[in-house]
C-alpha cells in the first residue's frame, strides 16, 4: 500500500529494504529482502505506477520483480554475481495496487555456474498470482 504521496509504505516485519538495487529496480520498485539468515524471500508493495491501464501490476513488472528475485537465490547458492538466460513466468490472478507481493524463491540445481531456479509469487503471503523459473548463468566476478 502507498502513502499519499506515492510511495511505499514500511514493509511487513522480517523484510527491509533492498541494498543490492541497481538503477532499474531502485526506479521501479523498492524491493525489499526478508533479514533472516537462510530467508531468501523478496518483497514489494505494488504501487499504481507498477500497474497496466487495467488497473492491475503489468506482467512485465512481475516478471522483473521475479527477475531480480530469482537473481537473490541465485547469489545466496553461489555467492556470485549472475545473468539471466531464460526467465518465464505463469499468471494466475491479479496483482492490485497497494498488495503485498512475495516471492518465494527455490534453488532447483547448480551445475558448472548454471543456476536453475523458481518461485512462487504470492499476494499477501498466501494467495498464488504467479509463477516463475529460470536459467542464470553464475558469473566469475562475485561483486564491485
Amino acid at each position: 500500500m502507498s502513502d499519499k504521496d506515492g510511495e511505499a509504505k514500511p514493509p511487513p516485519p522480517g523484510f527491509e529494504i533492498s541494498k543490492s538495487r541497481g538503477p532499474f529496480t531502485t526506479r521501479n520498485g523498492p524491493v525489499y529482502r526478508a533479514i533472516e539468515t537462510g530467508d531468501i524471500r523478496s518483497g514489494l508493495w505494488v504501487l499504481d505506477r507498477h500497474c497496466n491501464s487495467m488497473g492491475f501490476m503489468h506482467g512485465g513488472m512481475v516478471s522483473a520483480f521475479a527477475d531480480g528475485a530469482l537473481a537473490w537465490a541465485v547469489w545466496h547458492a553461489t555467492h556470485r554475481m549472475s545473468v539471466t538466460l531464460k526467465l518465464t513466468t505463469s499468471y494466475y490472478d491479479t496483482i492490485r495496487p497497494g498488495d503485498w507481493l512475495e516471492a518465494h524463491p527455490r534453488v532447483v540445481s547448480v551445475d558448472d555456474g548454471v543456476v536453475h531456479v523458481e518461485a512462487e509469487m504470492l499476494v499477501g503471503g498466501e494467495k498464488l498470482a504467479a509463477r516463475a523459473d529460470a536459467t542464470f548463468r553464475a558469473l566469475r566476478r562475485t561483486s564491485k
